[in-house]
């Protein structure tokens, strides 16, 4: 898989997608994340990337011609399965759809900033919007990080198990269920005796018990 993110502040993002999985992803091939700095693509002497707004709203818009330049000469050379804009009024982003997209082979993520960007970007390159939350950011860089790490370790090899990630929190509609590791008692808390039963069949219903408690009582919604 090939991840460009495009950006106003590549600085931003080279320790995130530079540690962990991520890193140990590109390492072996499996992922190629590309940070491009907006800047490149601009034709003023500047390199401004944005400008007043029309009609008169306060705060700076993001211009249209070095985002379509970065994207058509993206274009040019792959195909892209998506062009994705993080923007605070997207599609929520959840477990399903990280899903989804850790089956494509190019994307493209368009970090928002200032204001915003020009609509016709929205309207005319843009396939999919995508939001962390209902909240405001000082960009789309976190976002665009954010959404790079929960694809990438969703490809098969990118963790060392791979069932983990099937069992993570989300995969099934509901909160994962308590972990527990050595020792088995610590400052007189005890782990759960089913855990230490050796009895597998009971132990999977006690964690399907236990995720199913939590989801109810933490994000009800999902159950929905």
């Amino acid at each position: 898989m090939r991840i460009d993110i495009l950006t106003v502040l590549p600085e931003m993002l080279g320790s995130p997608l530079g540690c962990s999985i991520l890193k140990r992803a590109q390492n072996k091939g499996l992922a190629e994340i590309v940070v491009h700095n907006l800047r490149d693509y601009t034709t003023n002497k500047h390199r401004k990337v944005d400008d007043y707004p029309f009609g008169g709203e306060a705060g700076m818009v993001m211009q249209i011609e070095p985002i379509d330049r970065a994207i058509s000469l993206l274009k040019s050379q792959r195909n892209y399965d998506e062009v994705i804009f993080t923007t605070p009024d997207g599609e929520t982003f959840n477990q399903s759809m990280a899903n989804s997209l850790s089956m494509l082979d190019n994307i493209i993520i368009l970090c928002g900033h200032y204001k915003g960007i020009d609509y016709r970007i929205r309207e005319h390159l843009i396939t999919k919007e995508i939001t962390i939350g209902d909240y405001v950011l000082t960009g789309g860089e976190l976002p665009a990080a954010i959404i790079a790490d929960a694809i990438v370790r969703l490809i098969p090899g990118a963790i060392g198990d791979e069932q983990s990630a099937l069992s993570d929190s989300f995969q099934d509609n509901l909160l994962a269920p308590p972990v527990y590791t050595r020792p088995a008692e610590y400052n007189g808390w005890r782990v759960p005796d089913i855990l230490l039963s050796g009895h597998q069949a009971r132990i999977d219903e006690w964690k399907h018990e236990q995720a199913l408690d939590r989801t109810r009582r933490l994000r009800p919604d999902l159950l929905k």
